[in-house]
């Protein structure tokens, strides 16, 4: 199987297609559930819930997100079938909170709690039918493409580091061609030894991609060769490249600076940012009134933690777009003391956190004023999370294109946020960086949807709440 790049963001077809699949099982069961809760019922009755396909669509997309929400379609899932299956159940339990919204604004999609129940049992057995099948396909040699790569030095060794089945699902990596006399560090028995000529090798052994990982190309890179291959219809990527498009991220530890400004993406423009200020307002004024309800009740519960006394709301200057500061607002969730001793990074089982201020960062409860902060228009909903200037300074002096990260709004969820575990550490902060580059490079409406849907997982399972 192999990725289609939907708006400059890379999507595994396998997914792609499964996703379509079960929309489409899901329409029927839709379909299948109103046929037999009506089957004995009179004409009148029947007609009455005709036409039955809209609220079929509307069953069937609101499934899909919820699942697509609790990460059923993202390859860095590693759950086995048992927990594929209970985040199944998880996301049909939380398909029901949009439906209820959707029938309540709609009550003529409504159709009856007797025929959805039926309709949400079907689905899950086609589900079950379909994960089974999906699991036991997936890792059929003949769907997926086949990749050599061409060195066996320290940028090919990376290669392996991402070899677990969920990181690179697609792949069958055939093994890594030596490239002139760079030194080894590739496990020898995976070393290819190869004596005709390349394009004839790639021919007989079913190559569909070659990935130049040689460390200096300056040396031993069969030019010629290569493009025989590629000219034979063959893809040929260098290992930023498939980086890229495998881990969604930009590897910092390989990256050539001339690849920066010579590929795709890293695009601005006045349309873009019109867009992209629109789509938060119109989203921020959706969600405000829902939201403050939650918000009522969290101030509530931090002023009484408090002893009716002391700030409710936090304030702290952060680095913004172009690297202007601004203030954020959060729910107070630290003692007010919390750093006299001066900025310090937040950890695990933070001693300074509050009891309230546990369970509204387990939730991210606490960030719920920064939607203010869209409507000021010094954050986006989307974007890399924004540092203090304190910790930017030092990280940028320490690790390289940090500051590129404010190309952007910065955002109350990010690329780095959907794909990485809390950062508390400089070790963190790079590997975060390299989702924020992807996203400041790749950055489309849909990467914006795709993020804010992936992001009920991060906000419901807890994942990296410190």
């Amino acid at each position: 199987m192999a990725t289609i790049r939907i708006f400059r963001h890379y999507i595994p077809t396998a997914f792609l297609y499964l996703a379509v699949l079960e929309g489409v099982f899901f329409f029927l069961a839709f379909e299948w559930a109103v046929a037999i809760r009506f089957w004995e019922s009179d004409p009148a009755t029947v007609a009455s819930v005709q036409p039955v396909w809209p609220k079929a669509i509307v069953f069937s997309l609101t499934l899909v997100l919820s699942m697509a929400g609790m990460g059923l379609y993202e390859r860095r899932t590693r759950d086995g079938f048992e927990g594929l299956l209970l985040r199944a159940m998880a996301s049909f339990a939380l398909s029901l909170v949009p439906l209820a919204v959707i029938f309540y604004l709609a009550p003529e999609l409504f159709l009856g709690r007797g025929a959805l129940a039926i309709a949400y049992s079907i689905s899950l057995l086609g589900l079950v039918l379909t994960r089974g099948l999906f699991l036991r396909l997936g890792d059929q040699p003949m769907l997926k493409r086949r990749v050599l790569v061409l060195g066996t030095g320290r940028k090919a060794a990376l290669i392996t580091r991402y070899r677990r089945s969920s990181d690179m699902r697609e792949l069958h990596l055939v093994g890594f061609a030596r490239m002139g006399d760079a030194e080894e560090q590739v496990d020898p028995e995976r070393i290819l030894e190869i004596d005709s000529p390349l394009a004839e090798y790639v021919t007989d052994h079913d190559i569909d991609e070659i990935v130049v990982a040689v460390d200096d190309r300056r040396r031993g890179l069969p030019v010629d060769e290569i493009l025989d291959c590629k000219m034979s219809g063959v893809d040929v990527v260098d290992l930023l490249s498939f980086f890229e498009r495998e881990l969604g991220k930009i590897k910092l530890d390989v990256l050539d600076p001339s690849w920066m400004f010579l590929s795709d993406g890293f695009r601005g423009g006045a349309v873009r940012a019109y867009l992209k200020r629109l789509f938060d307002l119109t989203l921020a004024l959706v969600l405000l009134p829902l939201l403050l309800p939650f918000m009522l009740v969290v101030a509530i519960a931090v002023f009484v933690e408090g002893g009716f006394r002391g700030p409710i709301l936090y304030r702290q200057v952060r680095v913004g777009e172009n690297g202007r500061p601004f203030r954020i607002v959060k729910f107070r969730s630290m003692r007010t003391d919390a750093e006299k001793d001066g900025a310090q990074w937040a950890s695990r089982n933070d001693a300074r956190v509050t009891r309230v201020g546990g369970i509204i960062r387990k939730v991210r409860l606490d960030e719920l004023p920064q939607i203010f902060n869209v409507l000021r228009g010094n954050m986006s909903f989307v974007g890399p999370r924004p540092e203090r200037p304190e910790f930017v300074e030092q990280l940028a002096e320490k690790i390289l294109y940090y500051n590129e990260r404010h190309r952007v709004k910065p955002g109350l969820t990010g690329w780095a946020q959907v794909c990485y575990q809390y950062g508390s550490s400089e070790e963190d902060a790079f590997e975060k960086l390299q989702y924020d580059l992807y996203y400041v490079k790749n950055y489309s409406l849909l990467l914006d949807l795709m993020i804010l849907v992936q992001t009920v997982e991060v906000v419901l399972m807890g994942k990296g709440a410190h």
